[in-house]
């Protein structure tokens, strides 16, 4: 078993296993040297310019004539590409990723101004994005939402905080979802704005470390003046492009848990083929060989789910449920397989700088941004109840 066999799924087309097969080389070439820690923005700010300069961040916009791949993102390019990093560098696939949902409201909403404008530098690698969407009391609730925009002539007033924003204190701009209306709840007046770094009135309030090193910060907002031109779609229409944003990338999110899934397995079986074990090899116990079939069965279950969510997705086809099972399915399915694969690897399994346990780290946060678990769980509950009411005599 390959990384790659799975291209022969009939959910690809030519230009997938293409694209795929030439990203592994270049990932296998150029990422070998790149650092996972030491000085995390100066390495994310490398592979940004690394993947633009190669050209695979024109997949994560949308439109030609501003530096796309496409007229569209296509969903299953988006989830081989993100397998593929992750499985050879955790911090690559981050990079590319938020490249992708930082911008992916202007893609999906942008005026041919504002895509002219941000997009083309994103997918050159040239600029960095950031999406900022969750508040210290507004994270799976996004109805919670308490920053706010005023309207003050020709520019939108912002004050309140964001938190856990991915490439807070790099970003060379920030799609903000703020509150346009008196309401202390709901989602019907929630707008989405793009605040340039170094605008007044914008400040990093925090840079936060966390157990696999990426870039985040708290974000605060001081009467942040944004030029109504900065405005993405309607006062109102910020929810609905933060979900359309979230819906295409939320299964990407399961095709990174199936890169380090597989690198995992792959290590485990390297491991398990070397390891001294009672007089054999570990790979000779069944105890062993039981492990690597539930991790291989784990992994190529949620990759089905996976890419049937980006196939659906890409035929134009809703895929709220789809999307949710794939998330859920994969992001768990990986913690269990690198955990499988750090016990394996027995004490060399947590020894700080081992793959496995940078994988470890890696693979945590995945369960809960973009949709916790527990969140996944709700969406299919509520659609498959949803379903059941609406074929019900």
């Amino acid at each position: 078993m390959t990384p790659l066999d799975h291209l022969d799924w009939p959910f690809f087309e030519a230009r997938h296993r293409s694209f795929a097969a030439e990203l592994e080389a270049w990932a296998f070439s150029a990422l070998k040297d790149m650092p996972h820690d030491g000085d995390v923005d100066t390495t994310c700010r490398r592979l940004v310019r690394a993947l633009g300069d190669a050209g695979w961040l024109r997949h994560a916009v949308a439109g030609t004539a501003h530096g796309g791949a496409a007229e569209a993102i296509d969903t299953r390019t988006i989830c081989l590409a993100r397998e593929t990093l992750a499985r050879h560098h955790g911090l690559a696939d981050f990079a590319f990723a938020m490249q992708g949902l930082g911008s992916g409201a202007i893609s999906l909403d942008g005026t041919p101004e504002q895509r002219a404008r941000w997009l083309a530098p994103v997918a050159a690698g040239r600029a960095i994005a950031a999406f900022a969407l969750s508040e210290p009391q507004a994270g799976s609730d996004v109805a919670a939402l308490q920053c706010r925009a005023r309207e003050d002539g020709n520019a939108w007033v912002l004050d309140g905080e964001k938190t856990w924003i991915s490439n807070g204190g790099i970003a060379d701009f920030y799609v903000v979802f703020a509150r346009t209306g008196d309401a202390e709840r709901g989602t019907g007046d929630i707008g989405a704005f793009v605040v340039e770094a170094g605008t007044p009135g914008l400040e990093i309030a925090e840079r936060m470390a966390v157990i696999a090193p990426h870039p985040l910060a708290r974000l605060r907002f001081d009467g942040c003046r944004v030029p109504k031109a900065h405005q993405l779609g309607g006062a109102s229409q910020g929810f609905k492009l933060a979900m359309r944003t979230l819906d295409i990338f939320r299964t990407s999110v399961a095709a990174a848990a199936l890169g380090f899934g597989r690198r995992a397995l792959g290590e485990a079986l390297a491991r398990s083929r070397t390891r001294p074990m009672f007089g054999a090899r570990l790979a000779d116990l069944p105890i062993a060989q039981a492990k690597l079939a539930d991790m291989a069965t784990t992994i190529e279950s949620a990759a089905l789910l996976t890419y049937r969510a980006a196939w659906q997705r890409d035929q134009g086809r809703r895929v709220t449920r789809e999307a949710a099972m794939a998330k859920l399915a994969a992001t768990e399915g990986a913690q269990q397989v690198i955990d499988a694969a750090v016990q394996l690897f027995g004490g060399e399994g947590v020894r700080h700088g081992s793959v496995v346990e940078s994988l470890y780290r890696e693979i945590r946060a995945l369960r809960i941004y973009e949709g916790a678990s527990e969140v996944q769980q709700l969406i299919i509950g509520r659609e498959l109840l949803k379903e059941a009411e609406a074929d019900a005599p």
